[in-house]
């Protein structure tokens, strides 16, 4: 690896093997907070390996507790890369989704539970303030204690409770609640047969009222770039492609963000990663993965 400058002129290679055996046990957390923060795994692999260059060349003898050090360095970059990515998605072109990850292999993604994972509440978790975002992951997902959350945030006990409170307020008012996995499955797989028949009736059935249908091409295929609204026309809209987006088209079934999902493939390629959020109305949300940067975690390399 190499000497890392100046910082790091007292550090031998058994020091390195050791930082590096640190970061090795605390980077599937590293990872899960910094998915959570930032709905990309893409930016989050980046922001892990910024971490890990940052833990080579710091004075580690200085670090009492090396868990707590990197989980707060994720956290502040997180909270950073959050806003200029804010910034960046005021010019995405058509509707921004997150990012799916393969949820199968760990159902959690780094953290005791799978809180703030499925894609309604990342989507809600956008319109929160990156400090709020933050304040909400670290307790929900992880478990953090407010305490231990305000020193990572920067902020006083009694302000991160009420970031936390605000959040959870935030995100229960604007969501339905959920419908169990197998009832989440069975309306993904009916709305898959119902929108490769281009069947009105059996789509208009299993929507809610006004459920909402989002494409994210991010300009580099063919989507929709406005959100379509309401049972009637995301039934006709999807009938109205039927023909020539389900053409050869295989379906395979796979994890995605602790949610069924379902990949759908032309000539052995993902092209789109499909799922469908639903509450005890039908189907809230039609969510299109388009956008080939963004759907690199379904295609196995």
């Amino acid at each position: 690896m190499g000497d890392n400058g100046p910082a790091n002129h007292s550090h031998g290679p058994e020091d390195l093997d050791q930082a590096a055996a640190v970061f090795a046990s605390v980077r599937p957390r590293l990872f899960g907070i910094a998915y959570r923060m930032l709905g990309s795994s893409t930016e989050a692999e980046d922001l892990v390996q910024d971490v890990w260059m940052r833990w080579q060349t710091c004075d580690r003898s200085t670090v009492a507790d090396p868990a707590a050090y990197l989980a707060t360095a994720t956290t502040r970059l997180a909270i950073n890369a959050l806003q200029s990515a804010r910034v960046r998605r005021e010019t995405y072109i058509g509707p921004w989704l997150p990012e799916p990850v393969d949820t199968s292999a760990d159902p959690h993604l780094g953290a005791e539970r799978g809180e703030a994972l499925g894609f309604a509440v990342l989507l809600l978790l956008e319109r929160l303030s990156p400090t709020e975002r933050a304040a909400y992951v670290l307790r929900e997902a992880f478990d953090y204690p407010y305490r231990q959350i305000a020193d990572i945030i920067q902020a006083t006990e009694a302000a991160v409770r009420q970031l936390v409170s605000r959040a959870r307020k935030h995100l229960v008012s604007e969501r339905r609640a959920p419908v169990t996995a197998a009832e989440q499955r069975r309306l993904l797989t009916a709305f898959v047969a119902a929108a490769r028949a281009g069947d009105l009736a059996a789509l208009e059935e299993i929507l809610a009222a006004d459920v909402i249908s989002y494409a994210d091409g991010g300009g580099a295929v063919r989507a929709s770039r406005f959100p379509v609204v309401g049972a009637f026309r995301v039934a006709k809209y999807v009938r109205a492609f039927a023909d020539r987006f389900w053409a050869g088209v295989e379906v395979e079934w796979a994890d995605m963000n602790g949610q069924t999902a379902a990949l759908l493939r032309h000539d052995g390629e993902v092209f789109t990663v499909l799922t469908v959020n639903a509450s005890d109305q039908g189907i809230d949300q039609v969510l299109w993965m388009m956008n080939p940067a963004k759907i690199t975690a379904a295609r196995p390399t």
